[in-house]
């Protein structure tokens, strides 16, 4: 920061805390898209997925502030803090954000842009059928690792994958979290307490 108190470099990241219907969401930009999002962001978890991602990008992601509004990071920031807002309202069904796909990467990378680009609001796909559809049929197990490593969670809608007999299956987040989005979506009924 400058004697006037403008920020002369653009951060690497930026992140917001965000309450929410699931609980707090730690949501990171950078200049390409949102990076990451992280159930469950207490201070603790908040401080720990700060430390990770600061060694990942070589360089500590800032906290948002009106100060650094303009900058590419904190826009991507703005916007997916609307759209979430939104989504949680039953307002959105489809995020246009521009997503930074740099925390995945090989198959992993594959399964998720496939899961954004193809598995729509309301409806859920079976790991399986999501391995066949790029071409893996033997790969279902491989397509939940890949749902379990997603950084994109929500917006990357790895809640929607479950399993090819009816089950519910895994949920990086918590399996009551993957039943709230589902009801959200209306693919499950709300929870009765």
């Amino acid at each position: 920061m400058t004697d006037t108190g403008q920020y002369t470099t653009t951060p690497a990241a930026v992140w917001a805390v965000r309450d929410t219907p699931v609980g707090p969401l730690l949501l990171t930009a950078s200049g390409q898209g949102l990076l990451q999002v992280v159930f469950h962001a207490d201070e603790k978890t908040t401080h720990t997925a700060l430390d990770r991602l600061a060694r990942r990008l070589g360089a500590a992601p800032q906290e948002l502030s009106r100060e650094r509004a303009e900058d590419a990071p904190s826009r991507h920031l703005a916007e997916a803090i609307c759209q979430l807002d939104a989504y949680f309202r039953g307002e959105l069904r489809a995020f246009t954000l521009d997503l930074d796909w740099s925390l995945t990467s090989g198959f992993n990378r594959r399964v998720q842009r496939e899961l954004a680009a193809g598995v729509r609001y309301g409806t859920v796909v079976g790991y399986q059928h999501l391995a066949d559809r790029l071409g893996q049929p033997g790969a279902a197990r491989a397509v939940g690792t890949a749902m379990g490593a997603n950084p994109l969670p929500v917006v990357v809608p790895c809640h929607r994958v479950v399993e090819s007999d009816g089950g519910i299956g895994g949920f990086g987040g918590g399996l009551e979290i993957k039943r709230t989005l589902l009801a959200l979506e209306g693919v499950l009924p709300e929870p009765l307490f």
